[in-house]
């Protein structure tokens, strides 16, 4: 498709944030930043604040190959994660999700720079990205929609611990070239 190969892991710098891969050495810090109820309340995974839950959530990311650890560039405390995924028929989508921050980090701002820097790097390789988000979680759905996600007709069940999830699929496409 292109020349260069996408990088399911690259390192991206912004004012706020830094975005680099996930290591097994990462798991203290970031079980850290995911131990509070209240970020994973509306999420189909309610109860991924705890410790035993959280591990099996960050061996899939380990083993994804497309995690990466957000840190604060002021502290280099890990404040979250994002994850790309190659997803769907379409070798020109990509997915951006299982992210989350830390609530201190709510508000708009790091989102909005954390999903910033990654659309603007896949969009170097692909034409769209898409986001899967639980029906319910509707702190999710504000936030893709708050960086422009528009709502598809697209609906997909998927099985979490045992339980069949309704996810709506949201996309962004490549922006147009200016002139």
């Amino acid at each position: 498709m292109r020349s260069q190969r996408f990088n399911l892991q690259p390192h991206l710098i912004g004012e706020l944030l830094e975005l680099r891969p996930l290591s097994a050495d990462d798991w203290e810090g970031l079980f850290a930043a995911a131990a509070d109820p209240m970020i994973w309340e509306l999420h189909p995974a309610h109860d991924r604040y705890k410790e035993e839950v959280f591990r099996e959530y960050f061996q899939e990311a380990l083993a994804s190959g497309g995690a990466l650890v957000a840190l604060d560039r002021k502290t280099q405390k890990i404040i979250g994660s994002s994850r790309y995924f190659w997803y769907g028929p379409e070798p020109s989508e990509l997915e951006i999700g299982w992210t989350f921050l830390a609530r201190a980090y709510w508000g708009g701002n790091y989102n909005r720079e954390m999903k910033r820097l990654m659309l603007d790097y896949a969009f170097t390789f692909v034409d769209h990205v898409i986001f899967r988000v639980g029906t319910t979680n509707l702190r999710s759905r504000r936030a893709i929609e708050k960086i422009g996600g528009v709502l598809t007709d697209r609906r997909e069940r998927i099985t979490l611990n045992g339980n069949i999830v309704e996810h709506v699929v949201y996309q962004i496409n490549k922006p147009a070239p200016l002139g």
